[in-house]
């Protein structure tokens, strides 16, 4: 991904990142252009050395244009002094957003040169510099991709530490800013925003109406799944070779023991891009807790070792295009592998007609395509063609699935028996076509924070095109992609601080997840029918009282309503 990527990291293993508002009083000035490109540049981070500075930037606005000395700019951050050039585009601003403004200009930002460098060297930065690019042009040139990684990069690696003002200094040519595109992209990201605040009440609702139809639960009377079960685990690891692909990889095993059981049942656990399948071990040892076998392998072309890696300069990109196929096929070699050690290690207990598999965000795509998601290469394309499509950023890791000869991947294992996806990357890859081919029972897990795969740009639609009749829908208000505890402490300060946001603990989250996750999977994989009552809109009430940030759930029964909901945003939002 692409702005999650760019930022202060101890541990290179997971991603995050954040949108940025464009106030909408200085969208109506030239200053708004100006504030557009601080948070389109903020995103972007690039690598080249630059040859001569340029001096100008000409901002057009359809016949109109204007120029401003990027000197003008700095002598307004230096002293507050706003030269006759400058005072035309700011003279529609007040005297706070002018304070704003010229905090903008010099406010530092902390990266890693190197990974500025690397990131947009690869084909997932460079497609986000090509969108870039057709906003802030060189003048009588054309995209100016280049000119914007020269200079950025060079920021990031100067003295001055990388801020607007050391960005546009930086420049090695003039550029031209077309306020067309840059308020077309800023107006698109404010519908984003919009768009997740509506999903967020629309859930809430549908939530509040499935519930009310059905017969009360005392909750409170029943076991906590949220609480350890009863079985201790121990964990192994597992270092397989795939010889057919030549393919190295280990696995992370939690084995159930203390209770005996007449079977026991397996789940597979695919982790995201750049992580690793011990980042997830304290929820995959709560699972197995209740009794289930929990593996979870590495994917060698997509994990944080890959990433260490490409930073060392071993690899041009963030990930193996071949992953959208290895990543299925390592699901479906663990399941053979532990049909294979089942008799010796297992006294042939295990369950390998009825696996459940789960995964997160690119893990998330791999469990969708091992339970039967197909790619749709035509409505990957017209998706990676939209004009504002890199505001997503999860469709930047989509596109380039393109890279892959067009052809129908067999990746569906019949094994596979339910399916959980956590912030999954699908939307655009695999389409209504797709995602239709799904026949088994699948929760969906979104979180409404959530700015690497937003729940209305990746899930909403997502849900509606899924056609099985046992589907859900979970989304954790506040939930954010990933647990910053486990990245860097500094990072959940940092969110707090650049977005004024309040998130909620990561017990709560994790509760909220455990609580639904070891339902769906023991009512349709383990066949327990005292785990079904879990399975309603009115536990995820049960569970958010008295909580800032609530727990919404929704089964197919709301896909009508909510397909509605997403076509009246349609409606009044073209």
């Amino acid at each position: 991904m692409a702005p999650p990527m760019l930022r202060r990291q101890r541990q290179p293993h997971r991603l995050v990142g954040w949108k940025i508002g464009i106030d909408p009083v200085l969208k109506r000035s030239f200053a708004g252009v100006i504030a557009a490109l601080s948070a389109g540049l903020a995103g972007a981070l690039m690598a080249a050395a630059p040859v001569q500075a340029g001096e100008t930037l000409s901002f057009s606005y359809g016949p109109l244009i204007r120029s401003l000395k990027i000197s003008s700019l700095k002598t307004f951050a230096d002293s507050g002094k706003v030269p006759e050039d400058l005072a035309y585009f700011l003279q529609f601003s007040s005297p706070k957003q002018q304070v704003e403004f010229r905090k903008a200009l010099v406010q530092k930002t902390t990266m890693d040169p190197l990974l500025v460098s690397r990131f947009f060297n690869s084909a997932m930065g460079e497609s986000l510099l090509e969108r870039l690019g057709r906003a802030i042009t060189i003048t009588r040139a054309g995209n100016g991709k280049y000119a914007i990684r020269s200079a950025l990069v060079a920021a990031a690696f100067s003295k001055d530490g990388l801020s607007l003002l050391s960005v546009l200094e930086q420049l090695p040519t003039n550029v031209q800013i077309h306020g067309e595109a840059v308020l077309g992209a800023a107006k698109a990201g404010e519908r984003v925003i919009k768009a997740t605040e509506t999903l967020t009440t629309t859930l809430r609702n549908l939530t509040a109406q499935e519930a009310a139809t059905q017969t009360p639960v005392d909750y409170a009377a029943l076991p906590d799944p949220r609480k350890p079960g009863p079985f201790v685990v121990k964990k192994d690891v597992w270092n397989l070779v795939d010889q057919g692909r030549q393919r190295k990889f280990y696995v992370d095993v939690y084995r159930p023991e203390g209770k005996e059981q007449k079977a026991t049942s397996i789940i597979v656990f695919s982790h995201g891009l750049a992580s690793r399948p011990e980042d997830f071990e304290e929820a995959l040892k709560h699972l197995a807790t209740h009794g289930f076998l929990v593996a979870a392998p590495q994917h060698p072309g997509s994990d944080a070792i890959w990433l260490k890696e490409m930073l060392n300069g071993l690899h041009k990109d963030i990930f193996d295009g071949q992953e959208f196929v290895n990543r299925p096929k390592d699901i479906s070699y663990v399941i053979d592998e532990l049909g294979r050690r089942n008799q010796k290690q297992f006294g042939g207990k295990l369950d390998l007609e009825r696996v459940g598999v789960a995964g997160h965000s690119f893990g998330g795509y791999t469990v969708l395509a091992i339970a039967g998601a197909s790619i749709d290469f035509d409505h990957l394309k017209q998706e990676c063609d939209r004009e504002f499509g890199g505001l997503n950023a999860s469709l930047l890791l989509q596109c380039r699935a393109l890279e892959l000869p067009r052809q129908t991947y067999q990746l569906q294992d019949p094994r596979a028996a339910a399916v959980f996806a956590g912030n999954p990357v699908n939307r655009a890859i695999f389409g209504p076509k797709g995602l239709s081919n799904i026949t088994i029972p699948i929760l969906i897990g979104s979180g409404s924070y959530d700015p690497a795969a937003p729940a209305a740009m990746e899930q909403a639609a997502s849900f509606t095109w899924l056609t099985v009749p046992q589907r859900y829908w979970m989304m954790a208000e506040g939930q954010a992609h990933v647990n910053f505890s486990k990245i860097d402490p500094g990072i959940e300060d940092a969110i707090k601080s650049a977005t004024n946001l309040t998130l909620p603990s990561q017990g709560l989250i994790s509760g909220y997840v455990n609580a639904i996750i070891v339902p769906f999977f023991a009512t349709h994989i383990q066949n327990s029918d005292s785990f079904r009552p879990f399975l309603r809109p009115a536990y995820a009430q049960y569970l958010s009282k008295n909580q800032t940030f609530k727990l919404d759930f929704i089964s197919g029964a709301s896909t009508p309503g909510l397909v509605n909901a997403i076509e009246t945003f349609k409606k009044n939002n073209r």
